[in-house]
């Protein structure tokens, strides 16, 4: 069957090479396509390091002299406390799991500080993100440990004014810092006092579209600076809740309704409250719109050329019908004569694909797609683009034969003969 399919393929040749300058292109077209599809769904789906379901933002206000309960005098440290009381009133409700504050440090949050870690003659990268936060900020977020220490415990570590770090943030030296927890770092470039590592995070993205291994933090106690160093909590400081599971109906409304007798606390006052999920929502929006906008347009050409590969062996079987038919008058099934005109579609691009997969590695060599895992260039991803590919125009092509060959199947051999 196979000696009689390459024989037919090279008696025909002309007609062939066209067909399969087509599919090779079809193909390079089709893997570039997947490998970006696949790029951004593998990072999409990676594990986030944090957990938002059930947590709120509460925005604080500092009220001005124009206020009749205005009180005047107050110093940055009195300040400070009402933050910290307004904080331990939220915490004592009973719809309330968890509450922190922190600085540039809560998820989507567009706004950034930098820190370095250094131990011995390693460096943190000079992006890395510093979250100062009070203890539960890991309990709010369910941050994990990386050897598996639980959110309390991680809180437990803050309290004791030790810090955490996310697991790769020596990777650059290939050296995980589970291997470096209870040593002493020198943080914010202090050489003059080291700070005991507590343990290592597992990895935190920045968002939905960065990767674990790209994203590097580092978290210290804010309340123990604030101690050392007054003026660290403030009105501006981010106040952050999770709320038990089933205590999320209403929970902006009722917490608002309760805001001006139960907590406002000296000049502070609560301005706003927004879901994570309202927040995640907008920090993506951009990031989203430029997906749906590719994908929009890659549809677009996957629809050509599905169009394009159907109307081609449509055509090209329509035109074989005689030969169906002379088929069928030697003695042969509808599914035999299928299977060869099927087989003979699939050996083309079978064929073409070796010198596909040649173009789809120099491709990626060259660096001309998709970025992931620091390189452009993984094989497994490179074989996997390209079966997914093969698979997508080995379907094009069964439908693009199967359709017309059904129904010239249908037509009696000696009408289609009498037509030829």
């Amino acid at each position: 069957m196979e000696k009689k399919l390459l024989t037919q393929i090279k008696n025909e040749w002309r007609s062939n090479l066209w067909l399969a300058t087509e599919l090779l292109l079809v193909s390079v077209v089709m893997w570039y396509v997947t490998d970006y599809l696949y790029t951004r769904l593998a990072t999409y789906l990676e594990p986030r390091g944090f957990d938002i379901e059930h947590c709120y933002l509460i925005e604080m206000g500092e009220l001005t002299n124009k206020s009749a309960d205005y009180i005047a005098d107050k110093t940055g440290e009195q300040t400070s406390a009402d933050v910290q009381e307004l904080a331990e009133r939220i915490r004592r409700r009973p719809e309330v799991e968890a509450v922190s504050l922190s600085q540039n440090s809560y998820p989507y949050n567009g706004s950034n500080s930098t820190a370095s870690v250094e131990y011995d003659t390693l460096r943190s990268p000079g992006w890395t993100i510093r979250r100062l936060v009070s203890p539960d900020f890991v309990r709010v977020f369910r941050y994990r440990g990386a050897q598996g220490e639980t959110s309390e415990q991680l809180a437990e570590m803050l309290s004791r004014d030790e810090f955490l770090a996310s697991n790769n943030l020596y990777q650059k030296y290939n050296i995980p810092m589970t291997s470096l927890v209870g040593k002493g770092f020198y943080i914010f470039g202090d050489t003059t006092r080291t700070v005991r590592l507590g343990a290592a995070l597992q990895d935190v993205r920045y968002h939905d579209f960065a990767q674990a291994r790209s994203s590097f933090c580092m978290l210290y106690n804010l309340l123990d600076l604030d101690r050392r160093s007054p003026g660290w909590v403030h009105t501006s400081s981010e106040l952050c809740v999770r709320v038990k599971a089933d205590q999320d109906r209403d929970f902006i409304a009722r917490l608002k309704a309760d805001s001006e007798k139960q907590l406002r606390v000296g000049n502070v006052y609560i301005s706003e409250v927004r879901s994570f999920a309202d927040i995640r929502r907008n920090f993506e929006q951009n990031n989203i719109n430029n997906l749906r906008n590719y994908l929009m347009g890659m549809g677009f050409l996957m629809l050509n050329i599905f169009l394009g590969l159907l109307g081609t062996f449509w055509f090209r079987t329509q035109q074989r019908r005689g030969e169906i038919a002379l088929h069928k008058v030697m003695g042969a099934t509808s599914l035999s004569v299928f299977s060869r005109l099927l087989s003979e579609g699939m050996l083309l691009l079978t064929l073409v694909t070796i010198p596909a997969l040649i173009i789809d590695y120099n491709l990626a060599r060259l660096e001309l797609n998709s970025w992931r895992n620091d390189t452009t260039l993984e094989p497994d991803r490179l074989l996997l683009c390209a079966g997914i590919s093969f698979v997508l125009i080995a379907l094009m092509i069964a439908i693009g034969i199967g359709i017309p060959a059904r129904k010239a199947m249908k037509v009696q051999p000696a009408e289609a003969l009498h037509d030829e």
